[in-house]
């Protein structure tokens, strides 16, 4: 068959990336595995292949649903409705078809499966919604709505170079004009239907806590682009000096605390997000920790940002604290918003490379000291590594904390760290962060 054709398929699994599974008859009798987007299990959908280059698998696209599942709905997001061309619709909602309830279900499996078959592990896992903001430490607006609409309070838009404005289409650079972004919060939609004329590039739109929608215009240069360095997620996108408005410092509050942040740094896109994740790690510290953290102990923060998890870890009462991150503007603000604390330090250098000094300097003392302390990392969607993972088992820290943004580099990683005796004693706790999108988080904690 050839890329173009038109099959019909019975789709039968998730799989990771937020495409579906089925399988079309070949000589050996398994079936040759077809990933499609736009469906769901238990459908019968008619596909168009996009790509049968390889050798154990195909791609294609959904063009007609001909037996729905219950579990479809309308798309959230009419512009990616399946009766759009393939081609037409904008990516950044592929679960937006399925039923909420649905959604979770398959992240859930997604994450099961990660944890299975990459990291050969036999952990339980669950999956939860965005935690609610108490009343007395959010906003009316702090909760999730009945549809999980109106959460992103960071967006990226593109801009053609004839001028057309808006998110690209799924897989693709192509630009797609929406006349709405019903992920986006209400003031972030309005602000993108009030832009005029932006030059081409990228737009980012920026709400943090005050309310107030910042613009941040990231022109496309001219130059040939350099391989970005590896950052973690902490990292803050580097504006160009065309670009001042990223560098203005907004805040952020999470749980009592202020986080000044650059308005192109890195923040957490969903409103209930960075609540959710410090509340869940800082739960799951004091399963494991009851009396809290050991105040004499040593603790890390790796991919560290502008510090929110290392202020988890005070709170928790940790009174040493360093947080390593590889972007010097976010580990200036991270030495700021920590700065009511003697014991915490920020550190700008990338993670492997500090672990690899840190076992050349760390003293005796700091050894037993970590050896009854907290490593927390949040590594970029390739996960830590081995490298990293390594490393931070020849530390040997009595508990560790992975916060991933990605199924499947977190089994690996896990898998890892098991080698090294370290294992997850209770669930894996994946996150619906991301509603109507295949994304999740998920926080595991490590004992030895």
């Amino acid at each position: 068959m050839d890329a173009g054709d038109l099959i019909d398929l019975d789709i039968t699994d998730v799989a990771h990336g937020g495409v579906f599974v089925g399988r079309v008859p070949d000589a050996e009798g398994r079936g040759r595995v077809v990933f499609v987007s736009d469906t769901l299990p238990g459908e019968r959908v008619r596909v168009r292949l996009t790509d049968v280059g390889a050798k154990s698998y195909w791609r294609g696209e959904t063009v007609e649903v001909l037996d729905a599942s219950p579990d479809r709905r309308s798309h959230v997001w009419a512009a990616a409705d399946v009766g759009i061309p393939p081609q037409d619709r904008p990516g950044g909602a592929e679960f937006g078809h399925i039923a909420l309830d649905t959604q979770r279900a398959l992240k859930l499996a997604v994450l099961r499966t990660a944890l299975a078959r990459t990291g050969g592990l036999d952990v339980p896992a669950t999956m939860s919604p965005p935690h609610p903001v108490p009343e007395a430490e959010g906003r009316p607006a702090d909760a999730e709505t009945p549809d999980a609409t109106r959460w992103r309070t960071r967006v990226s838009l593109h801009v053609s170079p004839d001028g057309l404005m808006g998110p690209y289409a799924a897989r693709s650079h192509r630009v797609i004009p929406v006349d709405d972004l019903p992920l986006a919060a209400a003031e972030i939609a309005q602000a993108a239907r009030a832009l005029r004329e932006p030059r081409p590039g990228r737009v980012d739109l920026v709400q943090p806590a005050d309310g107030d929608v910042r613009v941040v215009a990231r022109p496309a240069s001219s130059r040939p682009r350099r391989p970005a360095p590896r950052r973690g997620r902490g990292a803050q996108r580097r504006p160009t000096a065309a670009d001042p408005a990223a560098r203005e410092t907004v805040i952020e509050r999470v749980r009592g605390r202020e986080f000044a942040v650059d308005a192109g740094g890195f923040w957490q896109v969903h409103r209930l997000a960075a609540h959710t994740l410090t509340r869940v790690v800082a739960d799951r510290l004091a399963r494991h920790h009851p009396g809290g953290l050991d105040p004499e102990a040593r603790h890390l923060d790796l991919y560290g940002g502008v510090g929110l998890f290392a202020a988890t870890l005070l709170d928790a009462g940790a009174r040493d604290v360093t947080t390593v991150e590889s972007d010097p503007a976010a580990t200036a603000h991270a030495a700021r918003n920590l700065a009511d604390h003697a014991g915490a330090r920020a550190e700008t250098a990338r993670v492997d490379r500090w672990l690899a000094q840190a076992h050349q300097r760390m003293s005796a003392s700091d050894r037993e000291r970590l050896s009854r302390g907290v490593v927390l990392l949040d590594p970029p969607r390739s996960g830590a590594g081995r490298e990293v993972v390594d490393a931070i088992a020849e530390l040997a820290p009595a508990t560790i904390v992975y916060v991933a943004c990605d199924p499947v580099a977190l089994a690996r990683d896990l898998g890892t760290f098991a080698a090294h005796g370290y294992r997850a004693r209770d669930d894996v706790a994946g996150l619906d962060l991301f509603p109507h999108t295949h994304h999740l988080e998920a926080v595991a904690v490590l004992t030895r």
